[in-house]
């Protein structure tokens, strides 16, 4: 069975949701409702849906983004999509969601 994680926290404004896991069919009922119960308490403008921790990611995770987007968008406010994987980076950009909402990528080490 698979399993997923949201976490969140709010600081000055600005709602990140943290997700682990994997966001199918399965489990994105759960990040969505965490997502929106959270969006709605809080009044946040800007949500950040924080994917550094997903392993996999299918169409269902897709719905979860562009929900969020359309709820976000209404209320006049902005969603980050924060630290894909490559894998994940992959499918939003062939759905063409990164041009709907803004794509953060991880800073490397200029070590």
């Amino acid at each position: 069975m698979d399993e997923i994680t949201c976490n969140t926290e709010f600081s000055n404004g600005t709602l990140t949701v943290h997700i682990g896991g994997a966001i199918d069919h399965h489990t994105a009922r759960e990040a969505r409702e965490t997502a929106d119960k959270a969006i709605t308490d809080t009044g946040a403008k800007k949500l950040i849906l924080d994917l550094s921790e997903v392993e996999f990611m299918d169409s269902a995770g897709l719905g979860l983004i562009l929900g969020r987007y359309t709820k976000m968008n209404d209320a006049g406010g902005t969603l980050t999509v924060k630290n894909p994987s490559n894998e994940i980076l992959r499918i939003i950009k062939m759905a063409g969601v990164e041009k709907l909402v803004s794509v953060e990528l991880q800073k490397q080490n200029s070590n």
